[in-house]
């Protein structure tokens, strides 16, 4: 089961470069619970990037650079398949 609605879409984060930034998401109900990853522009956010920490559901930008700023989806992915977030803005001035 994975239902659509997520419980908790994130929200537009505006902040000023170097400032962390936190993208809140909580997935929608799943069984199993589904794991939730992150695309930035459509691309999805590699664990990488040591300045990024998904944990929680949460995306967390340790120190954000101006080329963080983009458009941002939480992917809420099960064995049923994915479903994505409404997009949110990450502004970085």
């Amino acid at each position: 089961v994975l239902r659509d609605d997520f419980r908790q879409p994130p929200g537009d984060v505006v902040v000023a470069a170097g400032e962390p930034a936190v993208l809140e998401c909580v997935p929608p109900r799943g069984h199993p619970e589904p794991s939730v990853s992150w695309k930035k522009n459509g691309v999805r956010v590699s664990g990488k990037d040591e300045r990024l920490t998904i944990r929680g559901g949460k995306l967390m930008v340790a120190s954000t650079h101006k080329s963080d700023a983009g458009v941002y989806v939480c992917v809420a992915t099960n064995v049923v398949g994915e479903r994505d977030s409404e997009p949110a803005e990450l502004v970085v001035f």
